[in-house]
């Protein structure tokens, strides 16, 4: 089934509500002065000037904040070693990185704060900024109270990596490097803060609502209840968009000391300095197997540059990178070592497909490194070491965000096979052929993926039929444009037997929903979903119930349509539900259910991206001819929808692939601050998508046998291109091991490789 999206009239017709269209009588608006420097001793800050500007309303340093100065707790994968690199909302004896927040001037209008930044009088000693994560050199110390700037450490282990790298007939080392970007949505982070009677209302906050109003109310002291938190519409969130920045809690804060709503947005170059960034790892890979391309053992040493401080995703990104970095293969041994350093540079957190963007590019490129040196098929190596179906469910032996990594069902070969039938891989051969003799090098490149989703821990979701018999569900998701609206509205209208206009989707606005855990980790559908489901459900058995009564009939025999209910077999004795709503109020029976989905386990989608490419080989210019994807994601409760997900997430994956880079220099100052540096992919660089939805593995862990499908788009498009592209050009194994694939470097291999094919 594919409606129409519930959402779309009202965006296309211009009625959308975002929070630059928040406005309130007597609105003032803030501005941020930031660090021009990546590592500096602030020796003092004066404000009197820009006090004293025109239309300015205060001018906020950490002096005139509480003592001390709040500090932003972590959201997920909590670790005692990172309570000391925590943010603070103002910095108040160093600076860290470029745009750390130092001063918040609030004025009648942006014009006037804006114009009062210059105005601020700050004192910076420099410091030597740390640039480089990777190794243990001697470098300043970022933070006190924490012993190194490697702030995290982990090792992994499985079976006996020393013994089995030693015994393997054939041993691979390769380097990897993933480039620093971010998600970079239409819409930037903004906030309107509004002081009403006793309490304060929030807007513009996304993703998890009330996980921020709970950190909120515990940073200024005040009451959970005196905050209502309001999520308007949203351009865009990807992972950057909705956790919590210091500015959320400035602008509140600000708002309560005035007595009057402030409003806060961030411009472009803000965004690229100071909203989360996301990527920059480097990997050193050690992979032993045998003449028949069977994988024996791994070894892995990962450092992770996490930039200045710790945000709430804490180590969400380098575990989930460890974690998922074996892939679909078994391997009988491997060893990880994973490393979070701090450097000079702006903090990161999540970015769509976080730790599998990286994870599966080291490990796929590292598969057809493989198959180069034995010189097989990559597609048979694969086939070789995937998990067989009847391993399933089947452990990797490694734990990320509190669960141990099992796969729960999947059927690895078939979907391999569907992708190269997609892809007439059968056929490549003459289709490079004809592309040589037109001067072009054409390559084939696959890379096979394992997703993580559904996060729990619970889910939230209250269904409940109105005296007009029509029906709203409450639930504690939230919109970041993926159509969360007509998901729980499909789900509901499955199980009631209802249209999909009947029922009205309620969430965001922490007044009308207390409880929920939000958006992210793609658990919508698969916890929020089956939440929904669930309380459907029992409101179905209910409304059941009710009708029989009226009826005189049992309730399993009676039979719900978008009019009422009706005897089954019989469909000329029917009830309405505005009589079944008040045959309900009579006899007592709740039509208003609210239930709290508990998500025990992640489930874990699958599926295989393959691009084919044309390089030229004067210019290094790559040409995406032909780009697939074969998806497994349980059960598509709405295919359009998840067809959208997985196409828009192939276009972001493209762009860290071939084009984005947050770049800095070795004083940590940002090279690529504006798009006339960080370059996106737009509609012409965005190849037709042949996507194959499939459903041959349920999960088996939520009612719905759904499983994620917001990631699994962007997570191998990377090594697919890379891989077509060094088959392209001939490149030897270490070859594109470097993010992203521009035409400098794809010209480079060119040139010391004399072009050619494999």
């Amino acid at each position: 089934m594919n409606p129409r999206r519930l959402e779309d009239p009202r965006f296309l017709t211009g009625q959308g509500w975002f929070v630059g269209d928040v406005v309130f009588a007597g609105m003032v608006e803030a501005a941020i002065v930031r660090s021009p420097y990546a590592h500096a001793r602030l020796v003092s800050c004066d404000v009197d000037e820009a006090r004293h500007r025109p239309g300015v309303m205060a001018v906020l340093t950490a002096r005139d904040l509480p003592r001390p100065v709040p500090v932003i707790p972590v959201r997920l994968s909590p670790a005692p070693e990172l309570e000391q690199a925590l943010q603070p909302v103002l910095a108040f004896d160093r600076v860290r990185y470029v745009g750390e927040p130092v001063a918040v001037v609030i004025a009648k209008n942006r014009y006037l704060a804006e114009d009062a930044l210059d105005a601020v009088r700050v004192r910076y000693q420099p410091c030597p900024a740390v640039t480089r994560a990777a190794g243990l050199v001697e470098q300043p110390l970022l933070h006190d109270g924490v012993p190194g700037n490697r702030v995290y450490q982990r090792r992994t282990s499985k079976g006996d990596p020393k013994a089995a790298m030693a015994a393997a007939p054939h041993r691979l080392s390769l380097s990897f490097s993933i480039q620093r970007h971010s998600g970079v949505p239409l819409e930037t982070r903004g906030l309107v803060a509004r002081p009403v009677a006793r309490r304060l209302e929030v807007y513009g906050p996304t993703k998890v609502v009330h996980f921020n109003r709970r950190i909120l109310a515990s940073l200024l002291g005040v009451p959970i209840e005196e905050l209502r938190f309001v999520e308007p519409d949203v351009g865009g969130g990807f992972g950057i968009r909705g956790e919590f920045y210091p500015e959320d809690f400035l602008i509140p804060y600000a708002a309560r000391l005035l007595q009057r709503p402030v409003k806060w947005i961030e411009d472009r170059g803000e965004h690229l300095k100071a909203a989360n960034h996301s990527r920059q790892q480097h990997h050193q890979v050690e992979i032993g197997f045998d003449d028949e391309g069977r994988l024996l053992a791994l070894r892995d040493t990962i450092w992770v540059d996490s930039g200045a401080y710790i945000r709430t995703h804490g180590v969400t990104v380098p575990e989930l990178t460890q974690a998922m970095l074996p892939g679909p293969y078994v391997w009988p041994a491997l060893e990880i070592d994973l490393n979070v350093a701090l450097t000079n540079k702006t903090p990161t957190g999540t970015y769509r497909g976080p730790g599998r963007f990286e994870g599966t590019f080291v490990r796929e490129r590292a598969i057809d490194a493989v198959a180069q040196v034995l010189k097989r098929d990559p597609a048979d190596v694969r086939r070789r070491n995937l998990i067989p179906t009847s391993a399933m469910p089947y452990s990797n032996s490694i734990a990320a965000l509190g669960q141990e990594v099992v796969f729960d069902t999947g059927d690895y070969a078939k979907a391999l096979d569907r992708a190269l039938a997609l892809m007439d891989y059968a056929w490549f051969e003459a289709r490079r052929m004809a592309s040589a003799q037109n001067g072009r090098l054409r390559g084939f490149g696959m890379a096979f993926f394992v997703e993580k989703s559904g996060l729990g821990p619970w889910e939230m979701a209250r269904v409940r039929m109105t005296p007009e018999g029509a029906f709203e569900c409450f639930s504690g998701l939230a919109a970041l444009g993926q159509g969360t609206g007509t998901m729980l509205a499909q789900v509901v209208s499955s199980v009631l037997g209802v249209d999909l206009e009947q029922i009205r989707v309620i969430h965001g606005d922490t007044d009308a929903v207390p409880e929920g855990n939000g958006s992210f980790a793609s658990r919508g559908t698969v916890v929020g979903g089956a939440a929904a489901h669930v309380s459907a459900t029992v409101l179905s058995t209910r409304i059941r119930e009710a009708a029989a009564h009226l009826l005189e009939a049992s309730g399993e025999d009676m039979v719900l349509d978008s009019h009422g209910a009706f005897v089954q077999g019989v469909p000329t004795r029917s009830v309405t539900y505005a009589a079944i709503y008040q045959e309900a109020l009579a006899a007592n029976i709740a039509l208003d259910v609210e239930e709290r989905y508990e998500a025990n386990h992640m489930t874990y989608p699958y599926g295989v991206h393959c691009a084919e490419v044309e390089v030229d080989p004067a210019t290094g210019a790559v040409r995406i001819v032909r780009y697939g994807i074969v998806y497994d994601i349980g059960k598509a409760i709405l295919p359009k929808l998840v067809e959208g997900q997985i196409v828009g997430g192939i276009a972001q994956g493209l762009g860290g692939a071939v084009l984005e880079e947050l770049a800095y220099d070795v004083d940590g100052q940002l090279l690529s601050a504006s798009f006339m540096d960080y370059m996106l992919p737009g509609a012409p660089e965005v190849p037709d998508i042949t996507v194959l939805i499939t459903e041959d593995a349920p999960a088996l862990t939520n009612p719905l046998g759904a499983k994620g499908s917001g990631e699994g788009g962007v997570v191998g498009v990377a090594p697919a291109l890379a891989n077509a592209v060094a088959r392209a050009v001939g490149a030897p194994p270490e070859a594109f091991s470097e993010l992203p694939l521009t035409p400098q470097r794809v010209l480079g291999w060119i040139k010391r490789t004399e072009g050619g094919s494999l």
